[in-house]
């Protein structure tokens, strides 16, 4: 389960509601069903995301039966599989990269901002998700029957969070929160390189 010490360490520079450093991306899985109603809420949370000209570019492709999960199953990379089969839920995220032959500029844009609702959401749900691009897109692409105008974006394995006991042991010692790099190294004034002026 979730480490409170390694959370703690987890200490923001500036004040900010808690769920922003509580959420991460475990890999132990629980064995245990997403009630339905739990798991709309989660792309209820997604759907009020902005997005540019609201044309809401994404689309969320669920896996839950064995047979679902399992016809995907050849998708993915074998060290991501060893964990995330036990996930109750895998989520492929797709965006609509083109309409009526004119490119949607901001469609990978977008449904990251709906990724994000939907992975706070999550954490308020005492849910965990692990968002993954170790998987074969084109392979994805053929079992799921994705159109051309779509571009696949990850792989979210969505469910209740496991022991660390319960992963292959060479992944047990990654299973805490990583940290982030001092936000002056993430924010420029005025061109690019420029670093932040304090005011």
């Amino acid at each position: 389960m979730t480490n409170s010490n390694t959370l703690l360490a987890r200490q923001p520079a500036f004040t900010i509601d808690p769920i922003f450093v509580n959420r991460w991306s475990p890999r132990s899985f629980q064995q245990k069903p997403v009630p339905e109603e739990t798991l709309l809420r989660l792309f209820e949370a997604a759907r009020w995301a902005p997005s540019a000209f609201n044309h809401q570019p994404w689309r969320f492709i669920v896996l839950r039966s064995p047979e679902e999960k399992e016809k995907f199953y050849p998708c993915i990379s074998e060290n991501n599989l060893a964990w995330c089969k036990n996930a109750p839920v895998l989520v492929v995220i797709v965006s609509e990269s083109s309409r009526e032959g004119a490119p949607v500029r901001s469609h990978a844009f977008d449904t990251g901002a709906a990724w994000g609702h939907l992975a706070l959401a999550a954490t308020m749900e005492g849910l965990i998700t692990h968002p993954m691009t170790g998987f074969d897109f084109d392979q994805a692409r053929s079992i799921l029957s994705i159109p051309e105008a779509y571009a696949i974006q990850a792989l979210i394995a969505i469910g209740y969070q496991g022991p660390a006991e319960a992963l292959p042991e060479h992944l047990r010692a990654r299973e805490q929160p990583n940290g982030r790099r001092p936000i002056e190294q993430s924010i420029y004034t005025g061109s690019f390189g420029h670093p932040l002026e304090r005011r």
